[in-house]
């Protein structure tokens, strides 16, 4: 079973999350697609409706689905006419073969795998198609992989690929992509987005103010961030997808 203690912590800040949060790009949502047009996509894990409305924007019916009441609150203030779903990977309030696709946009980590793995495929249509996706920030950059260290962002891109070799035995073998963006933050911004973490939400007031100090260090004096008021914050999205059988 997965402890949801963290998963289910990004309530509290669901305004700060939809503001700060990365946007997927629009030709990773299209390649998890796979193709597809007019679908109908379940959008798992939807939190405040960034990735719903970038499905939304080509062309696709969304139906959101997600656990906690805060972040589906913020998901209808910041999506005029959709209503997310209450309900979890491992229990969608939705009938057999309903989708055409089921997506989820960085919370595919937080799922009990194997019980979520059954209800995608429940809710699929056969040959439907599910696809997570990640905003990863690119530690390539030697800056990002501090902010990482001080803000406890554990996954990397690498780390996702090792992790996730299968959906089990109703999806095809996975296929991989990867696409590069950027995000241009103030740092006041960057620490907005800091503070969206699972780590800051669950921490302690003391390792909080340590993640503050240290963050307000490294773009003070980090020679590509002094002096700056606005800094690129590099990611790569990384995408996961698989037909069901």
């Amino acid at each position: 079973m997965v402890d949801h203690t963290h998963a289910l912590s990004f309530g509290a800040a669901a305004s700060d999350y939809d503001r700060f949060r990365p946007r997927y790009p629009e030709r990773a949502v299209g390649w998890a697609l796979d193709g597809l047009s007019n679908a109908r996509v379940v959008d798992l894990g939807a939190g405040t409706g960034i990735l719903t409305r970038a499905v939304q924007a080509l062309g696709h019916e969304v139906v959101p689905v997600e656990p906690d009441p805060g972040m589906r609150a913020q998901l209808a203030e910041a999506t005029p006419g959709t209503t997310a779903l209450a309900g979890s990977a491992e229990a969608v309030p939705l009938p057999d073969g309903a989708a055409d696709a089921v997506l989820v946009g960085t919370a595919y980590h937080w799922f009990d795998r194997e019980p979520a793995h059954a209800e995608i495929a429940r809710v699929l249509r056969p040959g439907g198609t599910f696809a997570p996706i990640w905003n990863v920030r690119d530690d390539r950059d030697e800056w990002v992989a501090e902010l990482s260290r001080i803000a406890h962002i554990g996954y990397r891109s690498g780390n996702l690929v090792e992790k996730y070799k299968d959906f089990g035995p109703a999806f095809e073998p996975i296929e991989l992509d990867e696409f590069v963006h950027r995000t241009t933050l103030t740092p006041d911004e960057v620490l907005g987005m800091v503070r969206t973490r699972s780590y800051w939400l669950t921490a302690s007031s003391a390792d909080r103010r340590r993640v503050e100090r240290e963050l307000a260090e490294l773009l003070a004096t980090h020679p590509d961030l002094a002096g700056r008021e606005t800094v690129e914050l590099p990611y790569r999205t990384l995408v996961l997808r698989a037909r069901r059988h």
